[in-house]
């Protein structure tokens, strides 16, 4: 099974103060732009191929998936559908990326690795 890694767009979105807040949403679609060979390249230490989940919450929810990232509008917290996706594919590796250190424990509780941001970095 590939290994699966969940971004949480509004971290790692949050981490650059490159005027993300005038537009939310145009920030999430840049960040999932920037995921889309991912799958084929890897990403944050991921040999591919992978799958890719990108967890969009508040005003930047509406982003539309590709074929090789899939975008969650969370119902609520982002932070809250990221450990039920973690949790949906306790049979697999996942690989979350945040910096948010109670969602880092919450995931790792389940078995998930985290990295940071900067390990989407070019």
């Amino acid at each position: 099974m590939r290994p699966l890694l969940i971004v949480d767009a509004a971290n790692v979105v949050g981490s650059k103060p490159d005027g993300w807040w005038r537009d939310r949403r145009g920030a999430a679609e840049r960040l999932r732009d920037r995921l889309i060979d991912a799958s084929a390249r890897g990403a944050a230490g991921l040999n591919p191929p992978i799958d890719v989940i990108m967890i969009v919450e508040g005003k930047a929810k509406g982003v539309t998936s590709t074929p090789t990232v899939s975008v969650l509008d969370a119902p609520g917290s982002g932070d809250d559908e990221i450990v039920q996706v973690v949790a949906d594919n306790a049979n697999r590796k996942v690989l979350v990326v945040t910096a948010d250190r109670e969602l880092r424990r919450r995931v790792e509780e389940l078995g998930a690795q985290t990295t940071g941001p900067r390990s989407l970095d070019p």
